[in-house]
């Protein structure tokens, strides 16, 4: 990363809650979701949030790479979720 990123800006991801609740019709906050960059592992809502942009931002806690997107459009909302990846879930016993 270039620039550092604004502490005073971040929020922990569950300030994504209503928005991700919208798109996905549940509670999303509590998913496992995997940096596609650096491996780590955390639920969406403990990700790093910045909601001061156009649209949300959800970073990784350990490399801050961008791991969702979400921007609410004239058209629809859009959302990018090319940085994570959703570990499988655990063996049913």
């Amino acid at each position: 990363m270039s620039e550092p990123l604004d502490d005073e800006l971040v929020l922990d991801g569950n300030a994504a809650a209503g928005a991700l609740s919208e798109i996905y019709g549940d509670e999303m906050t509590t998913v496992l979701a995997e940096c596609a960059s650096c491996g780590q592992v955390d639920p969406i809502g403990g990700l790093l949030a910045y909601v001061h942009a156009p649209g949300i931002v959800l970073r990784c806690t350990a490399c801050a790479t961008v791991m969702i997107r979400i921007v609410h459009t004239p058209r629809g909302t859009l959302v990018d979720v090319k940085g994570k990846r959703i570990p499988p879930p655990p063996p049913r016993t």
